[in-house]
């Protein structure tokens, strides 16, 4: 007697390949130097590779979904910006790359002692510029502006708001002398950024 018997095959359901990493970094740390002196240092708690194809196109981003900070330095190694922000990405598409930080971003220019908050900053590293459309609020010595959309170089040292509403300035007596206090480029223990996961 021969009995058989057909089950029909059980299939999972299908991976998109575009939205599982093809590598994770945790505690990634880079730093770009010239001639012996810092330039830039980028840090992350973890940095998540896609590499993928569309419309026969080799695409590839970065995400930084744990938090993203970056220190640029001067030409002779002094601390000049920060920027910060919740999450970051870095697309590369045919040689082209472009930067996009997102959630509380905020850039504070040491030198000028200058905050600028937004949402969301697009920062291209080959133009050496950083724009915005959305909501930015400047906060300096002189005062408090706010507005939609910002045009800087990436340093923020000459940082414009777009379309400016509800600026206001902070009246100072003339005969005050106020050095700030260098205690950014101060050599001691690193600081943690980000707690350890």
């Amino acid at each position: 007697m021969l009995l058989s018997s057909c089950k029909e095959e059980e299939t999972g359901e299908t991976l998109d390949t575009n939205k599982i990493p093809t590598q994770v970094v945790r505690d990634m740390s880079f730093t770009q130097s010239d001639k012996g002196y810092i330039q830039l240092r980028m840090e992350s708690p973890k940095m998540e590779h896609f590499q993928y194809s569309e419309d026969s196109q080799e695409k590839s981003y970065d995400l930084y979904s744990d938090g993203f900070h970056v220190d640029i330095y001067t030409p002779d190694g002094a601390l000049e910006t920060e920027i910060n922000s919740k999450q970051a990405k870095h697309e590369t598409t045919s040689g082209k790359e472009s930067w996009s930080a997102f959630g509380d971003v905020v850039i504070i220019n040491h030198i000028k002692q200058e905050r600028v908050e937004s949402d969301t900053v697009y920062w291209d590293r080959a133009k050496e510029k950083i724009h915005t459309d959305c909501y930015v609020k400047i906060t300096s010595p002189q005062g408090v502006m706010q507005g939609y959309g910002l045009d800087s170089d990436e340093r923020a040292r000459h940082a414009v708001i777009l379309k400016p509403f509800d600026s206001y300035s902070v009246m100072r007596d003339s005969t005050d002398v106020e050095e700030p206090l260098d205690s950014l480029n101060f050599i001691g223990p690193r600081v943690q950024r980000f707690g350890s996961k």
